[in-house]
């Protein structure tokens, strides 16, 4: 089957390197020109694990290209994909469509013959019927379906999220586009993957209420997290106690700093948009988005407290930027406003992640650091701040960390370490969601 993607960036990509993994001649058609040549290049222009080989193996065997011809792409396509950004519109939270309703113009215009126009893009409802609108007003003769896929990948997974998928939901209006697409997923059926089909609308809206639902038990979790510090619990334990009753689950119960990235933080903006807009505001989702930006802007203020009240002339250090590990995405990440406060406080900030610093430039204040490795960035510093859970920071043996480090405060907003030890160390140890010990405690509050 012949299979064009509409966009070579996070989704597209994936996607296409994905269904030619399939089997399926797939074309990525691409517009930024620097990207383009990157991939043409055998340069991969993000961090996705396994990424990299499955694009090469693919372009070899000729199943996979690219170009940034329109005619070119859509030659005998017989499902086009339109994967393009869907960023949250500035001022008033909605998702831009620009791109997307650019696209659905430009492949109405060079498609010759019959096929299945798909949304891959995370799109409010409605979007695909204002897509059929465009195609028809663009080209009366055209003979095609508009149909919706949306994605449920996460970054640093994407490929086996793609691979082995919990669902497949396709949203359609006919059975000639339904029978397409089921074919185009022949290869899950060996694994027995549901495939739900539904009507277009159903399809857009519920990659935003899955989105907006895993969003809320991250919120859930962080704010039993603060609960759990101010009653002597330990979140850890609660979580596990929650998540191992199958109505609830245990995934998206881990406390951090508050959640980014490229999915949850427009998604449910969104969401809340959605509701509002149609009379029937999402009164839950609302609340995240409030008490998710609420928790990033003060997780730095945990810092300066755990720093007795102040960092202004203290080295410290930070591990991780990126919103996740596996990935070099910055957006929305909680290290941006943390650093930044920190900075701004008049702390001397020395940082490390593994993959997303040159991302983490453009976000960063100048002012800061930037290190090699975790230890160089630990090396002389008053505080230690965990920021992203990448592995490497856990193989640091607590030992050899208090010998680098001039002062014994560690912040660690992900909780890698293991809180007997590393206050063993002779560490002042700041976790989430875990009781501090009583004298520490006691300091907490007179410094609050």
């Amino acid at each position: 089957m012949r299979v064009t993607m509409i966009g070579g960036g996070y989704v597209g990509l994936v996607s296409g390197a994905c269904f030619a993994e399939f089997g399926m001649e797939v074309t990525i058609v691409e517009a930024d020109e620097r990207k383009l040549g990157a991939l043409r290049e055998g340069r991969i222009p993000i961090f996705e694990p396994g990424l990299d080989r499955l694009v090469s193996e693919n372009v070899a065997a000729g199943r996979l290209s690219f170009t940034g011809d329109m005619d070119e792409g859509l030659a005998d396509a017989e499902v086009v994909f339109i994967a393009v950004g869907t960023p949250t519109r500035r001022g008033d939270g909605h998702a831009d469509l620009t791109y997307v309703y650019q696209a659905a113009q430009q492949v109405a215009r060079k498609l010759k013959n019959y096929a299945v126009i798909v949304t891959k893009s995370t799109v409010p409802v409605g979007t695909g019927r204002r897509v059929a609108e465009i195609v028809r007003e663009t080209r009366p003769d055209l003979d095609f379906d508009v149909a919706s896929n949306p994605e449920f990948l996460r970054e640093g997974n994407a490929i086996g999220d793609f691979m082995r998928p919990d669902r497949v939901v396709i949203g359609v209006e006919s059975d000639r586009a339904a029978d397409i697409l089921r074919s185009l997923y022949r290869p899950l059926f060996l694994i027995e993957t549901p495939i739900i089909v539904t009507s277009i609308e159903t399809a857009e809206l519920t990659k935003y209420a899955a989105n907006s639902f895993l969003a809320m038990k991250v919120t859930f979790i962080n704010e039993v997290a603060d609960l759990c510090e101010r009653v002597g619990a330990d979140v850890h334990d609660v979580a596990r106690g929650m998540g191992l009753d199958g109505r609830i689950g245990r995934k998206f119960l881990h406390p951090g700093p508050g959640f980014g990235g490229s999915c949850f933080p427009k998604d449910t903006l969104a969401m809340a948009r959605i509701g509002q807009d149609a009379g029937a505001p999402q009164r839950l989702v609302e609340t995240v988005v409030t008490v998710n930006d609420a928790r990033k802007s003060t997780m730095a203020r945990r810092v300066i407290l755990a720093c007795g009240g102040s960092v202004r002339g203290k080295r410290i250090a930070v591990w991780g930027l990126t919103f996740k590990p596996e990935t070099d995405d910055m957006r929305d990440a909680p290290s941006i406003p943390i650093v930044s406060r920190l900075v701004e406080d008049g702390a001397e900030l020395h940082v490390f992640d593994p993959e997303g610093m040159e991302q983490a430039r453009p976000h960063l204040p100048p002012q800061v650091i930037y290190t090699t490795d975790p230890i160089e960035a630990a090396t002389g510093a008053d505080a230690l701040v965990i920021v992203t859970e990448w592995n490497l920071f856990r193989a640091v043996a607590p030992a050899r960390l208090k010998a680098l480090m001039r002062g014994s405060v560690i912040v660690d907003l992900r909780n890698i370490f293991d809180p007997a030890a590393i206050r063993a160390a002779g560490f002042a140890y700041h976790a989430i969601g875990r009781a501090l010990p009583p004298v520490e405690e006691a300091a907490r509050r007179g410094a609050a």
